[in-house]
Formats: structure tokens, C-alpha cells, sequence
């Protein structure tokens, strides 16, 4: 089944819990996020957010990605502006990205990933993303997409949580 972006739309706060399901979905199957939040539809929703997007197949959301200001916690941002030599206000970063497992294969994560990554060049701004390296189908498409991988850093998220994440920009 050919997907395209008229498949992909703006979030509404209506789509929330339909978003919150489908990153169950995602979470009993593959893990992401690590860590299962607290509050999952204001985990969806951070106060550094700029736009968000759902994809939808027959009619049901199955996807989520966010574009985000960068924020304490995200280092590509930092990596990319250090090589770049521009200031972390110059890049943008994608996030909440997700694709149900009851939809892959239809393309749907490329096509949210092409929505952000043009709302983000059409502001002036470089996307970027830090993933944690584990989450191989991820990482498998940064890379079909073209995205380059800046490092791979060790970041603590808890005293007894050290994660391994592959910083991201977009070619």
C-alpha cells in the first residue's frame, strides 16, 4: 500500500488519547520509550514543543512526531551547532516519534519524519534527534533517510540508568 503525506495531518488535543494507545502499542512491543512515562499524553505534549503530527491508516491514528526547541536533556543539538558553527537556537528537534506495530510497512514513519524535517527547514532551523542506540528500527531509518550520526554519548537519566544515544542530524 502506497503512503503519502496526506496520510500524515497536525495533532489535535483530540487525537491525544488515540496517540497515548498507539505508543502502548509501541511500548509492549519494542520498548520505546525506555521508560514508560508517568503522564503519557503530557509526555506528548512538552512545554519546549512547536508543532506535532499524527499519521493515520484507515482513519485510526498509528503515529506521532513532535518538533520541539531544544531543550537541557537533548545533546544533538549542541553537537550539530559545535560542527556547524552555528548556536543550538539554529537547530530544531524531532521527537515522539512512533508508528504503531499494527502499521508498519506503510511508510509512515518516513512520512511523519518528511513532515517535521520540512516544518523545521521552513522555520530556518537544522533538525536534529538523539535515539537511544538500542532502538535499532529507528536508527535503520535515520539512516535509509540520510540523517548523519554526530556520536554516541552516555547520558545518565537516573542514578542507576546510563543510556547509550546516537545523536542525529538531518542531511
Amino acid at each position: 500500500m502506497k503512503t503519502d503525506e496526506s496520510r500524515v495531518r497536525q495533532r489535535t488535543d483530540h487525537d491525544l488519547d488515540a496517540c497515548v494507545a498507539a505508543l502502548a502499542a509501541v511500548h509492549r512491543h519494542s520498548g520505546y520509550p525506555v521508560n514508560w512515562p508517568a503522564h503519557p499524553a503530557r509526555w506528548l505534549t512538552p512545554s519546549s514543543m512547536e508543532a506535532a503530527w499524527v499519521a493515520e491508516l484507515d482513519g485510526r491514528v498509528v503515529g506521532h512526531v513532535e518538533l520541539s526547541r531544544p531543550d537541557g536533556g537533548d545533546v544533538a543539538p549542541g553537537l550539530w551547532s559545535a560542527r556547524a558553527g552555528g548556536g543550538v537556537e539554529d537547530t530544531a528537534v524531532v521527537g515522539r516519534l512512533f508508528v504503531s506495530p499494527t502499521a508498519h510497512g506503510h511508510g509512515l514513519g518516513a512520512a511523519l519524519m518528511a513532515r517535521a524535517v520540512a516544518e523545521a527547514r521552513a522555520r530556518g532551523l537544522h533538525p536534529v534527534l538523539d535515539v537511544v542506540v538500542s532502538n535499532t528500527a529507528a536508527t535503520a531509518l535515520y539512516e535509509r533517510l540520510g540523517w548523519e550520526l554526530l556520536a554516541v554519548v552516555e547520558q545518565r537519566w537516573a542514578p542507576d540508568q546510563l543510556v547509550s544515544l546516537g545523536c542525529w542530524a538531518a542531511p
